[in-house]
């Protein structure tokens, strides 16, 4: 029996809608980033994107569990000398709470190219509302 191979036009994609509110970060990133890569499908292969989009609300109010909210660090680089930054969860988490999820899910990415296609997925707002009520996302239930 031939081992069956996905192709691009040929995988059907579905709309997810996430609610972050009251969700341990690194759990849903973790489950948001297995539907990205479409590894829920019997049709997963692993050279092809056969995942689905991703809208993720309320990411202002995700929460991390023990010290992590005043401890973890965000570091950035502007390849000069001394231009390190970083930025505790607390401050990236009021200032951009968009990036906080994308950084967690982009981290349980597989690093190459087709993950960077992948991560065009994910949709991903700080509030309530969505512009992507057209697409008639699904709930799902982490």
């Amino acid at each position: 029996m031939k081992t069956y191979s996905a192709r691009q036009g040929e995988v059907a994609r579905n709309w997810l809608l996430v609610d972050a509110k009251g969700q341990t970060l690194g759990r849903m990133a973790s489950a948001i980033a297995a539907r990205l890569r479409g590894k829920h499908k019997a049709e997963f292969t692993p050279h092809v994107d056969t995942g689905d989009f991703v809208v993720v609300i309320n990411a202002d109010k995700v929460r991390v569990t023990g010290r992590k909210a005043s401890d973890k660090l965000y570091h950035s680089h502007s390849g000069y000398p001394g231009g390190l930054k970083s930025v505790s969860f607390e401050q990236l988490l009021e200032k951009s709470p968009e990036r906080v999820v994308r950084l967690a899910v982009r981290g349980m990415m597989p690093r190459n190219r087709l993950s960077r296609i992948m991560l065009k997925k994910l949709k991903v707002y700080a509030g309530g509302e969505h512009p992507h009520a057209a697409q008639q996302p699904q709930t799902l239930k982490l």
